[in-house]
């Protein structure tokens, strides 16, 4: 398994996942290379999103391919925008609109605890019946006001208290050592080091 399809068009995720592929010698294409169309992500967690994109972009490119579905978690807002977090202010997707629709709804609360969560799902072809999945989370919690210029989505927003930074004030190491992302990837590394072992 020397390339793997990103079965998203987020180069956000893609640098992120390159990145960490790269010492297992896994060079990590994105979908866009193929002109794979955006999966539908009709599904209520993310790890069934994750699947689907998967399975779309191995069916498009005969490829291995990698689905990737995150978002944030608010707990004020009982778990959104959860699923919905890349299009939660409408379409076209717009981390900005998003971010302000965020803050609009958190304008009241005293509750600001949120985690970033990810679901990995690897599928060696398009009908692989054993995808490789791998989940993590990341917990802070929303400022009411952006900060940090690295990153993506809500990164600005997105406070890390052991550090007293955001998420787009971190380093990119950094932040793939803490992050939701980062935490999924090991677990899913791990599992591709046994499988080629």
């Amino acid at each position: 398994m020397k390339q793997i399809v990103l079965a998203s068009g987020n180069a956000g995720k893609l640098g992120e996942l390159s990145a960490l592929l790269a010492p297992l010698g896994i060079e990590v294409l994105p979908q866009s290379l193929f002109a794979v169309s955006e999966a539908a992500e009709p599904h209520p967690s993310f790890i069934e999103n994750a699947i689907a994109k998967a399975r779309h972009a191995s069916r498009a490119t005969k490829l291995p391919a990698l689905g990737d579905d995150s978002g944030l978690c608010v707990e004020a807002l009982g778990g959104a925008p959860g699923v919905l977090s890349a299009r939660f202010a409408g379409e076209p997707k717009s981390d900005q609109r998003n971010n302000a629709l965020l803050l609009e709804r958190l304008a009241s609360a005293s509750d600001r605890r949120a985690r970033f969560y990810c679901a990995l799902a690897l599928v060696r072809h398009a009908d692989d019946p054993q995808p490789l999945i791998a989940c993590g989370e990341w917990h802070g919690e929303i400022l009411s006001a952006a900060r940090g210029s690295d990153g993506f989505g809500y990164d600005p927003l997105f406070l890390v208290p052991d550090l007293e930074q955001t998420a787009a004030e971190l380093t990119a190491e950094l932040k793939n050592i803490l992050s939701h992302r980062g935490s999924a990837m090991r677990q899913l590394l791990e599992k591709l080091r046994q499988e080629i072992a």
